[in-house]
């Protein structure tokens, strides 16, 4: 069975190529390479530098994907409320542009990589896929929006799909330019002896999986989960605070945070159940906090040892 992966030489992407990789799909990679690395992408993957937004049908016609996999996307939620109009085009249009070369050339299934950040501030924890939605980010909104597409799309022309809400995502490759993940940042500076910004008390929480459970639930979702929404989650919260102790703890440093003003817009808590992955894609974390962090610790140990 072959698998198109779009965002494949990406943080997320890269890990589902490799995990695919494993369990003997054939993988082709979209990729490009705005923010996505070609040297992330696993040997055995055939690679097209090409945008989501052009003309996709030569390579379907090439390759007659069985399942398509949708993990490009524009990710900064900063970057959406600075450029709405780029976001939408790529979250939106970018993802229309696929489910049309998709139902032109009769692929299987569409699975999709969706978003924590279209709930927006939480009526209650942990959140269910039932909670109502309300971004409050243009990149939430353009997540929804392509979900709604995606929705539609199976209405009318019988494409199956599954939707992933990602809660956070951390791991290796994670970038820690401009707007990465808290994760990331911090434990780069913490291997550089730098300190931590805190923005707030430190008691915010946050849900965090590791990359290499998301990548599984990817694969999962290739043969379960058809036309429904499922979150993606550890459902746990873990405070910035714990973040920093934790990485004292691997590191055996005592890198003290600097904090700073709340920023305006931040979500206090959010934690999303995952009980409906863990029921109809057969899937549930391997991964606790603490064990992704120190298999993402020792990996850019070692980049900065190479630095």
């Amino acid at each position: 069975m072959k698998v198109l992966l779009t965002g494949g030489a990406g943080f997320i992407g890269s890990h589902i190529a490799e995990e695919l990789i494993k369990e003997d799909y054939e993988v082709v990679i979209l990729d490009s390479l705005v923010t996505g690395q070609e040297h992330n992408i696993p040997a055995g993957a055939r690679f097209y530098h090409i945008d989501i937004c052009g003309n996709l049908d030569p390579i379907f016609l090439a390759e007659k994907p069985d399942y398509v996999i949708h993990q490009a996307a524009q990710v900064s939620v900063s970057n959406s409320l600075i450029h709405p109009k780029l976001d939408g085009e790529s979250n939106i249009i970018g993802t229309i542009n696929l489910l049309n070369a998709c139902v032109r050339h009769q692929t299987k299934k569409f699975i999709f990589a969706s978003t924590a950040a279209l709930y927006g501030n939480p009526n209650y924890l942990s959140i269910d896929e039932e909670h109502p939605v309300s971004p409050i980010s243009f990149y939430g909104l353009s997540k929804l929006n392509a979900e709604s597409y995606i929705k539609l799309f199976s209405d009318l022309y019988g494409l199956s799909y599954t939707i992933l809400r990602y809660s956070n995502v951390y791991g290796m490759r994670q970038d820690t330019k401009g707007e990465a993940g808290v994760v990331a940042i911090f434990i780069e500076r913490a291997i550089t002896g730098q300190s931590m910004n805190i923005y707030g008390d430190g008691f915010q929480t946050r849900d965090f999986v590791f990359v290499k459970d998301v990548a599984k639930a990817n694969a999962a979702a290739i043969l379960y989960g058809d036309n429904e929404i499922i979150n993606i989650s550890n459902n746990t919260q873990t405070s910035i605070k714990d973040i920093v102790n934790e990485l004292n703890y691997l590191l055996e440093s005592e890198v003290m945070p600097i904090y700073h003003e709340e920023r305006e817009g931040d979500i206090r808590h959010s934690c999303l159940s995952n009980k409906k992955a863990l029921k109809l894609l057969k899937w549930e974390p391997r991964y606790t906090f603490i064990d992704g962090l120190r298999e993402t610790v020792a990996f850019m140990d070692q980049i900065q040892l190479k630095a």
